[in-house]
């Protein structure tokens, strides 16, 4: 299957271990992370799609033999949370085990409900406050069956914001930190982009093979995409 298949509801297979489902209007990007019987979902959405999303992992057959989900937000906004209640009920209805994470500021606001930092008011909605399993931070390692993977705090798009690196794989889950191209808004509610620069020099220490972003393509170049983002802000020439 292309990577670059546009069709948001055929998924993109990256091997060995991972699924993507291109986001569906405002949603973000949407990826199931999996290693044996256990699995993480990186983001959910807004949760107006979630049906989709849903029919794509039963028709595919993707959670198969799956006992346990870890659902990772990388940062505290509405079109990747949204679906977070959704994605938990469904996989408790097939008898998972179900926890969430996001890194501890991130986890915070979401605990509260905080509807302008999550930004729903901005889709017309609500966001009930929810309880976060696994306060994560800088440098903490995430086990997947016999995968470990490492978060790095990436504040500027938000204060909460994480990337998640499999370095075996060199598989880099950006959120909004970076994009094919471009950045994340730092104008929005904790974001700042002087941090937002401080984190892209942190990632250029890190080697990637294919960057999983929160919304639109895998990004291929990650040396040159980066570079060629921080010569875009004006922080190297």
């Amino acid at each position: 299957m292309s990577l670059f298949e546009v069709n948001n509801m055929i998924p993109i297979e990256i091997p060995p271990n991972t699924v993507m489902l291109r986001g569906v209007g405002y949603d973000s990007n949407i990826y199931l992370f999996r290693d044996g019987e256990e699995g993480l979902i990186v983001d959910t959405g807004t949760g107006v799609y979630w049906h989709r999303y849903f029919e794509v992992f039963e028709r595919e057959d993707y959670l198969r033999g799956l006992r346990r989900v870890i659902i990772l937000s990388t940062h505290e906004h509405f079109d990747h949370v949204g679906g977070n209640r959704r994605f938990k009920e469904f996989f408790e209805r097939m008898g998972l085990e179900v926890s969430f994470a996001a890194h501890e500021v991130a986890a915070e606001v979401l605990e509260k409900g905080d509807d302008y930092v999550i930004l729903s008011y901005a889709y017309g909605r609500k966001f009930a406050p929810q309880r976060v399993d696994l306060f994560i931070k800088d440098k903490d390692v995430l086990r997947i069956g016999r995968k470990e993977l490492i978060v790095l705090h990436t504040p500027g798009h938000t204060a909460g914001s994480v990337c998640i690196y499999e370095p075996k794989e060199k598989l880099l889950f950006t959120g909004d930190t970076l994009f094919k191209g471009s950045v994340g808004r730092t104008d929005l509610p904790t974001g700042d982009f002087k941090d937002l620069v401080t984190s892209l020099e942190k990632l250029e220490g890190i080697e990637v093979d294919i960057a999983l972003p929160g919304h639109g393509r895998p990004i291929l170049d990650w040396k040159k995409n980066l570079k060629d983002i921080q010569k875009y802000l004006g922080v190297i020439e």
